[in-house]
């Protein structure tokens, strides 16, 4: 799980870590009969975490089973994927990561669900480059994420423009990375405009979003992205697609969306806000605004009364909670 430095892992070690002083806590990819039985599992992921959750309620049937549900989860695989529903029978408890995924719930479950986000601890202002209007998007080469949007989208910018794309993800679709790596490649006129970084260390991304002056979401799904409380905490603005997911994290009235797929509308975005103060400082304001929901505080108090109200006992520090 690690080495796919992604969000459901992300979630998972920074879970561990809030636990640790009152459970013993192990990390796992799944878990199967024979392995050490948990107090209390806490999965991620409906459809991927369908197995383990089966087999654990199997072993231990009426023991504490925490789903957590992902952006996938939600807006693809509960519609279509019979296990993935099987899943939601079979937690005790449900968490989603952000308000307007409770929408998406199924109606039925709804009463044993509850609201968690993410967190990330606060950076000191970051030193953003003169030269040239720094924008990061973070993702990897994916259909889900939609690069293709924002690299549309810093093509229509003029030539004049400051604004430079600095692109951080795996390449996990061939056709994306080739994408990437011919505009990256690009002979721009003036200023360079685009450039695709590949996958990097996380401390080395959240750098790059500190010192950037925008952070760019363009996902068709999202859970909750940590991507966006990673930018906020670091004062970092967002610009957005208008899906449930990111509303969920920013807010119906955020002045910062643009339609899903939207390019042109990205592109004036940009521009908009590489040239007008008083929308920047705008955007500022109401990402700060938002920032209490992701302190880190917020988020430990939320996931150890989760776990506490999942064993519905005191905690004991010999309680085993283990995460897929």
């Amino acid at each position: 799980m690690r080495t796919a430095n992604n969000g459901n892992w992300h979630t998972a070690w920074r879970w561990s870590r809030f636990l640790a002083d009152r459970y013993r806590v192990g990390l796992g990819q799944a878990w199967a009969p024979g392995q050490s039985p948990p107090q209390c599992l806490i999965a991620l992921h409906a459809r991927r975490s369908a197995a383990s959750l089966a087999s654990y309620a199997d072993a231990f049937p009426g023991r504490a089973a925490v789903l957590v549900l992902t952006g996938t989860d939600l807006y693809r695989d509960l519609p279509a994927d019979a296990a993935a529903r099987r899943s939601l029978e079979l937690a005790s408890h449900l968490v989603v990561l952000q308000e307007a995924a409770l929408d998406d719930v199924p109606r039925e479950h709804r009463a044993k669900c509850r609201v968690i986000y993410q967190s990330a601890p606060t950076l000191a202002p970051g030193t953003p480059r003169r030269t040239t209007f720094d924008v990061v998007l973070v993702g990897h080469l994916r259909d889900e994420k939609d690069p293709l949007t924002p690299m549309r989208a810093i093509v229509r910018v003029p030539a004049e423009s400051r604004v430079r794309l600095i692109h951080i993800g795996a390449a996990l679709d061939e056709t994306l990375a080739r994408a990437a790596r011919e505009l990256d490649a690009r002979p721009w006129r003036g200023r360079p405009r685009y450039h695709w970084l590949g996958a990097r260390p996380h401390a080395e991304t959240r750098r790059r979003i500190r010192d950037a002056r925008l952070m760019v979401i363009s996902s068709r799904m999202e859970g909750g992205a940590n991507v966006i409380v990673e930018a906020v905490t670091a004062g970092v603005p967002v610009l957005a697609s208008r899906i449930p997911g990111n509303i969920g994290m920013l807010g119906g009235n955020y002045e910062g969306y643009f339609d899903l797929g939207d390019d042109a509308a990205l592109a004036h975005l940009f521009e908009r806000a590489s040239g007008e103060p008083a929308f920047l400082a705008r955007l500022h304001e109401q990402c700060a605004a938002r920032a209490p929901l992701f302190a880190p505080a917020r988020e430990r108090l939320a996931v150890r009364c989760l776990v506490d109200d999942a064993l519905a006992t005191e905690p004991r520090p010999t309680r085993l909670v283990a995460r897929i």
